[in-house]
C-alpha cells in the first residue's frame, strides 16, 4: 500500500517508473505541492534578485558609464566576491516602418534581404478562419509542430 502522504521530498529519489503508478489523487497532491514549491521559489529569487539589484545596481551603471557603454556585461568586485552585472539590449522594431523601408529598397531596384530579415508568419487563428480554397493554398507552406505536452491533475 502507497502512503498517501508521500512528499515532494520523498519521490526526489524515487525512479520515474515508480512515480508513475502512483494513484492519480496523490500525484495531483505532488503536483500542486511542486506548483506551490515553484512559485514560492520564484517569488524568494525575484525578492533577492531585487536586493542584489539595489545594492549594486549603480555600481554597475558607475561602470557602464566608465567603459562608455549603456548595455553589456560590467565587472567589479565587493571584497572577495565579483559581480558580473549584465544589461541586455532588448531592440524594438517597429513593424509598419521597416515594412515602408523595404518597399522602398525595392522601388529602388536592391534586394531588401541584404538589409533586413524578413520572416513571414500566420496567425494560426487567422489560417483556421480562412475560406477553405486559401487554407488550401497555404498547406504546403504549413508544418504543425507539437510542444512539450502537459497535465493539470484537478481534485474533485
Amino acid at each position: 500500500m502507497i502512503s498517501s502522504t508521500i512528499t515532494l521530498d520523498a519521490i526526489r529519489t524515487m525512479p520515474v517508473g515508480e512515480i508513475a503508478v502512483l494513484p492519480a489523487d496523490v500525484l495531483a497532491i505532488l503536483q500542486q505541492d511542486a506548483d506551490a514549491a515553484l512559485k514560492n521559489a520564484k517569488t524568494l529569487k525575484d525578492w533577492l534578485d531585487g536586493a542584489i539589484a539595489l545594492k549594486f545596481g549603480e555600481r554597475a551603471r558607475q561602470a557602464r558609464a566608465t567603459l562608455g557603454k549603456d548595455t553589456g556585461t560590467v565587472r567589479f568586485s565587493d571584497g572577495a566576491v565579483i559581480i558580473v552585472a549584465d544589461l541586455p539590449k532588448k531592440v524594438e522594431w517597429d513593424q509598419g516602418r521597416l515594412a515602408a523601408l523595404v518597399e522602398t529598397i525595392r522601388a529602388s531596384g536592391e534586394d531588401p534581404t541584404q538589409y533586413i530579415e524578413i520572416r513571414l508568419e500566420v496567425s494560426e487563428r487567422a489560417y483556421g478562419a480562412w475560406p477553405d480554397a486559401i487554407r488550401r493554398a497555404f498547406e504546403p507552406a504549413r508544418t504543425l509542430k507539437t510542444g512539450k505536452p502537459t497535465f493539470r491533475l484537478l481534485r474533485d
